[in-house]
């Protein structure tokens, strides 16, 4: 059994998620935010569907040989759409200015998993 599997049903659930706020930024939100602030959104949408394949590949690679660096990058990866994206999506809907702040850490949690999963692809990838 797969023990990353859930990284698989979290990145599932991520771009079920980014496609449904997509269609909501393009469609429900483009009159009523600022250019500037539905960017910010549509940026969120951008960096969430990445990430959700990202996880994709990390339950996907979990089939095999497991490590560490694998399991950080997952949860690295999960953590960053919540920060990065989450704080945009917040931003764009609230338009608190401070919760731009937040999103430099969901960058360096996506930094860390992308380091992650090249640690793992070159000690354990043959």
């Amino acid at each position: 059994m797969n023990p990353l599997r859930h990284f698989i049903s979290i990145g599932a659930i991520c771009g079920l998620l980014a496609v449904a706020f997509g269609a909501f930024g393009a469609h429900a939100l483009k009159d009523l935010l600022s250019t500037g602030l539905l960017e910010a959104f549509q940026t969120g949408v951008a960096y969430q569907t990445t990430h959700a394949l990202a996880l994709l590949v990390v339950g996907l690679l979990g089939r095999g040989r497991i490590s560490r660096a694998l399991s950080l990058a997952g949860w690295a990866f999960a953590i960053g759409i919540l920060l990065f994206s989450g704080s945009l999506y917040l931003l764009a809907l609230t338009d608190i200015r401070w919760l731009g702040a937040v999103t430099p850490f969901g960058g360096t949690a996506f930094l860390l998993g992308w380091g992650a999963l090249a640690w793992h692809a070159q000690r354990h990838l043959s």
